[in-house]
């Protein structure tokens, strides 16, 4: 059984230096101090929904003039404030863009047209000119009339708000923790399309994207023998680029703007059978739960955009349940073997980055010559995702409960000489508290299915599961395991 349990850990622990590994490439991906080519431009969450629309029946010619940064902020520096912008100044592109993309629109050139008229009066003199020195009098064709619009898109980014949420997470024990900060912009933009044969505006939409920022710090700090310190620090620091939150939030306000034409028959589907597509629906469906979530709470209070993202985040996640398989270990006053555990847990996720989770389990502790333990134990722990938008993610937890202890040790009482005169079985059983913390490392398969690797350390407030209450320190152990997580309703 020895060798079982020697191999369990073996392959769990390498399981755990490949997930740590590939969690490193993750966090880090393309870091690099190397400098870089240039690359295609980045592409955002909406962007294959964009692409991915049914084809219109006419492409449909429009005019942007102008798409303003209306909030009129600036970036907040140190000691006061900076002239940098808060956001782009170049939305009018990035609308451009996503007019092209969508291939709903024929976009045609009004923010630049003093240029294109200038460029216009050029060809004209030149032509006059070239007629006029032509001998023969060749007649040369006149321009074209330019396209005009049957809409014309108004509107602009009409809020950033900072700071709207803030907060953060630590834990530290034995000289070993970390921290996690994060905060919180969002960005809003409005959209609306004005017919230009009476000025009427058929619809107007509006979008938000928020921006997430988040600091991490890993580090130990601890006496590991007399003067003698260990002491090492990691960190790593996350910013949304606030373009491309903008970029998103354009996007999604020209997807949603085309599909509520269709649905109010202001532009039509090639095929009109598109409409029952999965693509259509799920924005009905997305927009029907939005509205639900806006409405007054039982104080009376109205619930925001930003408290109907996190009811909406509430449902997206669900309930997860799983189960680890592990090997465990005692530390305490004797030398001690591994044995097995098994864990189930229940986890429910508040937010993307913090979720709770209850935990039911059982193992063993054991030395062969002294003591074996029998141990039930229950938790409820925190758990902090440290970068819940990647398939692979480190997270931590900090969490209380109690244990129950049944514990069959050896006493033995010597004489003088040292000969044992008294060797007996006998029995300890009990309750104790405990609080454990430890680190993991997620991978998802799919959005309803990760497997997942712990170190946990348990510490209890008692010197009693080994039997015998002598030492300087209370008795804890340690628990290396393996498992997996379903997310039926993910």
């Amino acid at each position: 059984m020895n060798k079982i349990y020697n191999n369990l850990i073996w392959i769990i622990m390498s399981i755990t230096i490949l997930l740590i590994s590939l969690s490193g490439c993750a966090v880090i991906g393309g870091t690099s101090l190397k400098p870089a080519k240039a690359t295609i431009g980045y592409t955002t969450a909406v962007y294959n929904d964009l692409i991915s629309l049914p084809e219109p029946q006419e492409k449909i010619i429009l005019a942007v003039y102008k798409f303003r940064d209306q909030t009129g902020q600036y970036k907040s520096g140190t000691p006061g404030t900076t002239f940098s912008t808060a956001v782009s100044q170049g939305a009018t592109s990035m609308l451009i863009k996503a007019l092209e993309d969508s291939k709903w629109f024929i976009p045609i050139e009004r923010e630049g047209l003093p240029n294109l008229l200038n460029e216009r009066k050029i060809i004209r003199s030149t032509r006059m000119q070239y007629q006029a020195e032509n001998k023969e009098g060749e007649k040369i064709s006149p321009l074209p009339p330019l396209l005009y619009a049957g809409l014309i898109l108004e509107g602009g980014i009409i809020s950033y708000e900072t700071d709207i949420v803030t907060g953060g997470f630590g834990a530290r024990y034995f000289g070993l923790g970390g921290s996690s900060q994060f905060r919180k912009d969002k960005v809003t933009v409005y959209l609306r399309a004005v017919s230009t044969q009476n000025g009427r505006i058929l619809k107007s939409v509006s979008t938000t994207k928020t921006i997430l920022s988040k600091q991490v710090d890993l580090g130990v700090y601890r006496f590991v023998r007399l003067q003698r310190v260990l002491e090492a620090e990691t960190g790593l620091s996350t910013n949304e680029p606030p373009q491309m939150c903008v970029l998103e939030a354009i996007e999604k306000a020209v997807f949603d703007l085309i599909i509520e034409g269709i649905g109010e028959n202001l532009w039509s589907l090639k095929n009109t059978e598109d409409f029952y597509s999965p693509l259509i629906q799920n924005y009905l469906i997305e927009r029907d739960e939005k509205e639900k979530l806006l409405q007054f709470d039982n104080q009376g209070n109205l619930v925001g955009v930003e408290g109907a993202d996190y009811l909406r985040i509430f449902g997206a996640k669900g309930l997860g349940f799983g189960f680890n398989v592990s090997a465990q270990r005692y530390a305490g006053d004797y030398p001690a073997e591994l044995k097995p555990s098994y864990d189930f847990f229940i986890r429910y996720g508040i937010t993307p980055s913090y979720s709770l989770m209850v935990n039911l389990g059982m193992g063993g502790l054991r030395n062969r010559d002294d003591f074996e333990t029998d141990i039930f134990h229950s938790e409820l722990r925190g758990l902090l995702t440290l970068f819940p938008e990647k398939k692979l993610t480190p997270y931590i937890f900090l969490g209380a409960g109690a244990l129950n202890y049944r514990t069959d040790y050896w006493f033995r009482e010597q004489d003088e000489e040292g000969e044992i005169i008294i060797e007996e079985k006998r029995k300890c059983r009990g309750w104790e508290p405990t609080v454990n913390s430890g680190i993991g490392i997620e991978y998802f398969f799919s959005k309803n299915f990760s497997m997942h690797t712990t170190l946990n350390y348990q510490f209890t407030f008692s010197d009693m599961l080994d039997g015998d209450a002598i030492g300087g320190s209370d008795d804890h152990f340690w628990n290396l395991g393996l498992g997996f997580t379903l997310y039926p309703t993910r």
